[in-house]
């Protein structure tokens, strides 16, 4: 089975978009969203719509702290995130907000696992930025496979019994073999909102027969995006950060 995995959409009409239509091009038969379907990017009405019909249709999602912020004023978040958020809360209506306050922190599927942040405390939104977080991540479920956001940035770590895990920068394009007698976990990096340096659209294509992994890059109509940004008074740091994926 090809498995398409998503993670930090943020609103970003136009790269989830490109995302799921190269998906749908490479044969994807299942979709996961990995949380922040809103927050920062300028259509959150039609990022909640298209994914929710995406999970009568069978897709799997899990809640971010972004989607959480949307009804609970108690998570915690920097000025501009706040700012953003203070903004997708007026746009989105009462069944926006019930499709994400329905989404789980976390899914198990055979064996893998589903999460935004790290497995270690789902709820806490702990970033998986390096071996130690990893180490805890591993050391919090029994799943051969782990898949997170949250960080933007994409990575790849294997577990291994003498060490701290592993830490991997994938390279696009390029498949990852998951080596059965190890244990993975696999930070998506965006689809809306990439931190890497590089502002195409990052997701993963998970192929469970062949146990591999691989992350791809899409470009979309950045300046369409960037444009809505400034159109709906959000901070002009969120557009300009697309262009340069910082």
């Amino acid at each position: 089975m090809l498995i398409a995995l998503f993670a930090d959409i943020h609103a970003n009409r136009e790269a989830l978009t490109a995302c799921l239509a190269d998906a749908a091009e490479q044969g994807a038969e299942r979709l996961v969203f990995l949380g922040d379907l809103v927050g920062y990017g300028p259509d959150p009405v039609w990022v909640v719509e298209r994914v929710a019909q995406l999970i009568d249709d069978g897709a799997v999602a899990v809640l971010g702290n972004h989607d959480l912020a949307t009804y609970d004023a108690s998570i915690s978040l920097s000025a501009v995130a706040r700012a953003a958020i203070d903004w997708t809360t007026h746009q989105l209506g009462p069944a926006h907000r019930a499709v994400l306050a329905r989404l789980p922190l976390e899914v198990p599927d055979e064996d893998r696992l589903y999460v935004h942040a790290s497995p270690s405390s789902p709820a806490d939104w702990t970033y998986v930025l390096g071996a130690r977080e990893a180490f805890h991540g591993f050391r919090a479920t029994r799943q051969r496979l782990t898949f997170c956001g949250h960080t933007h940035q994409p990575a790849l770590f294997s577990e291994t019994a003498s060490s701290l895990p592993h830490h991997h920068v994938p390279a696009a394009g390029r498949p990852n073999p998951l080596l059965p007698h190890r244990r993975w976990l696999a930070v998506l990096g965006a689809v809306g909102q990439p931190r890497d340096r590089n502002p195409l659209a990052c997701y993963g294509l998970l192929d469970t027969t062949a146990n591999r992994l691989t992350y791809v890059r899409v470009p979309y109509d950045i300046d369409v995006t960037a444009r809505k940004v400034l159109a709906a008074g959000l901070p002009t740091a969120l557009a300009h950060r697309l262009s340069t994926g910082s």
